[in-house]
């Protein structure tokens, strides 16, 4: 690689971010950095932002912006020579102005799917609570139907992958967004990319990325 890149990707729930991060660490070795893996970290070793934390996830509340900026701005101190791929933070405009103090980015790049696949997707996916192992009906099938591959043991849907829990979670992720999107957008960092699946999307996102890497950070806003 040949310069220290940093970036943040957004994307609607189910959107295919986590498909799309993975290869760019894959393909191009970027430190994932993930807010919620960051908090539930903090839970499960029981720190004084885990405890403060767990209050508001056990309520079902959104964790404050203080909690989350404290946690990551601490992580990302501990990655500055590191290339960067922020995923669910910042999720607020005041978490973003905060973040461009500590660690400007070099692209905010937005996944965009229409929401009908995404519900869709979502009505769609089984999994096996214990493993957290995901299948999808019509791709990525179990092969005995509903069954795990590996224990055989039942697959569950998760409530909120019910279509109208699903539609109420994107009108969440839109009014949260919103002005995150614009504030990127009004920096110059916003790249989008259009389509329905992550087969799809993924070339654009790997074409702008090596050459970004090989011209430097991409500041002009583009739509592919």
């Amino acid at each position: 690689m040949s310069k220290v890149f940093r970036m943040l990707i957004m994307g609607a729930p189910a959107s295919g971010k986590g498909t799309i991060s993975g290869r760019i660490v894959k393909k191009f070795g970027f430190h994932h950095i993930s807010s919620g893996d960051l908090l539930r970290w903090n839970m499960e070793q029981k720190t004084e932002l885990g405890r403060e934390a767990a209050k508001y996830v056990n309520e079902g509340k959104l964790v404050p912006d203080e909690l989350i900026i404290s946690c990551v701005t601490k992580r990302l101190q501990e990655e500055t020579a590191s290339s960067i791929l922020l995923d669910g933070f910042p999720r607020t405009r005041p978490q973003a102005e905060k973040l461009a103090n500590v660690l400007p980015l070099d692209a905010v790049v937005n996944l965009n799917v229409p929401y009908s696949v995404i519900i869709e997707r979502a009505r769609s996916r089984w999994i096996h609570l214990p493993s957290g192992r995901v299948y999808n009906i019509g791709f990525n099938e179990p092969k005995v139907p509903f069954k795990d591959d590996v224990t055989g043991e039942d697959l569950v849907q998760r409530p909120d992958d019910h279509p109208d829990a699903v539609k109420k979670r994107l009108d969440i992720y839109d009014n949260i967004t919103k002005p995150v999107l614009e504030y990127y957008k009004m920096q110059n960092l916003m790249v989008e990319f259009y389509g329905k699946t992550s087969d799809a999307i993924w070339p654009n996102v790997e074409q702008f990325l090596a050459k970004s890497l090989t011209d430097g950070a991409a500041k002009t806003e583009k739509t592919l």
